[in-house]
Formats: structure tokens, sequence, C-alpha cells
């Protein structure tokens, strides 16, 4: 089992490891701080460094509860002592990127009381999909206000570990549906932008709020009765 170091540290961006395992273009570490594809957040990207070579890390993915890192270049054997280096402009990039979508989140939800039902993002950008029949009249507008007032408000991001038996008592855990979380998960990772939103979550963010920068609200989208979507774009504090 790869240990995860980006679940207690999102801020790491190299790590050393070993190679337990080489299958064709691929590599199973001991431990890593690549981001796994997984939640609605794309993988990291950057390379290993070993004593005589080094390779691009192009995919990182689980496939059968193991973490495999597909490598661009030449292959390290197994048993070899690596250095990962993480892209980290891109990697402060999906971090932004998560915390805004939890600030959405938790704008939806003291605002108007809706969960989200889905997402996806890349880089500095993301949808996000909400249980609501109809927009509010000047939604746009009036989501994109609330979001950036609470990215002002610079609120604290923290990171918290729950036995299982203990978070699913917990009403805002509920609602973001921690109940789907494989039974065979004994502890629920927690992300907490404190007072604006709660959520069990694997990915990565920023240490507060006033690091994601300024939203904007591009499109809303109705897919049908019961399911609205919302696409955001991140920009600099000072654009």
């Amino acid at each position: 089992m790869t240990e995860k170091l980006y679940l207690a540290d999102g801020s790491i961006d190299n790590f050393d490891a070993t190679i337990q395992t080489v299958d064709e273009n691929r590599v199973e570490l001991d431990r890593t701080a690549f981001y796994v594809t997984g939640g609605g957040q794309p993988h990291d990207t950057g390379f290993l460094k070993w004593e005589n070579g080094e390779s691009p890390v192009e995919d990182v993915k689980t496939i059968d509860g193991r973490v495999w890192h597909q490598l661009g270049g030449e292959l390290p054997s197994e048993g070899t002592s690596v250095t990962g280096f993480i892209d980290r402009d891109r990697r402060h990039h999906m971090m932004r990127t998560h915390t805004a979508m939890h600030i959405l989140c938790g704008v939806m939800w003291q605002r108007w009381q809706r969960v989200v039902t889905g997402g996806n993002m890349a880089a500095l950008s993301g949808r996000m999909d909400f249980e609501l029949d109809e927009f509010p009249q000047g939604f746009a507008q009036q989501i994109e206000e609330l979001c950036n007032a609470e990215i002002a408000a610079d609120r604290p991001v923290q990171v918290s570990f729950l036995p299982r038996s203990e978070a699913v008592l917990d009403r805002d855990l509920i609602r973001t549906k921690v109940n789907l979380i494989p039974e065979n998960v004994s502890e629920i990772r927690v992300v907490d932008i404190v007072g604006l939103d709660k959520q069990a979550d694997g990915g990565t963010h920023v240490a507060s709020t006033g690091e994601v920068g300024r939203i904007e609200i591009t499109k809303t989208e109705s897919k049908g009765r019961g399911f609205k979507r919302v696409r955001f774009v991140l920009h600099d504090s000072e654009t």
C-alpha cells in the first residue's frame, strides 16, 4: 500500500521513496506526494530522479487498490531510491481550484440549502452540479459576490482525521454524502473551511481562502429538472 503523503500535507512538493514494482511504463512507490486522480481532481505531474537518471511523471492512478505512476522516459529498477518532484505551480493551481469548489459548496448550502451532486476541475477552472430546480433571479452575480466575500474573509482551511463511527454522526459530513465512502474505510479525512464548509474529502487545498484569488462565474446551465450546473474560473487577486 503506497503511503499518500499529500493527505496530511498538501504543501509537500518533493519527497524520497523506493521503487516497489515496475510494470511496463509504470512504477509503484512505497510513498508518494503525487496526487492520485480521484474525486474530480486530476493527478499531479512532475518527475522522478535517481542516481543515474530521471523520468517525467505523466499520470498517477489507482488500479485495483494500487497506486501507479506512469513515466514518460526511462524506468528505474525495483528497489531503486528515487526523489519525486511535483510541478509546484500546477499543484498550487489545483489547490486553489479545489478550495474554490468547497467555497462554492459552502455558499450554496448556507444561502440556498442545496447540496452538490457532482463536479470536475482543471487548473484554475471547474464546474459544479447542484440539486436545484431553478436558478434564482440574479443567481450568477449573487453567488460570485458571496464566494468572493468568503475569499476576502481569509478563512483558515483545516485538515483533520476522524474515526468513521464519529464522522457519520456529523450532520455537515452526512449532507456531503460521507456515507458513500466504502465501509472498509475506518478513518475519514475532513477538510474544514472554518465557519463555512466541512466535507469528507481527499483532495489538496490551500491554507486559507485568501489564497484562492478571485472567482468569476462564467456560465450557469440547466441540465434538466433538479440538475443545474455552475462553471467558474479563477483569477489572481490583483487582476
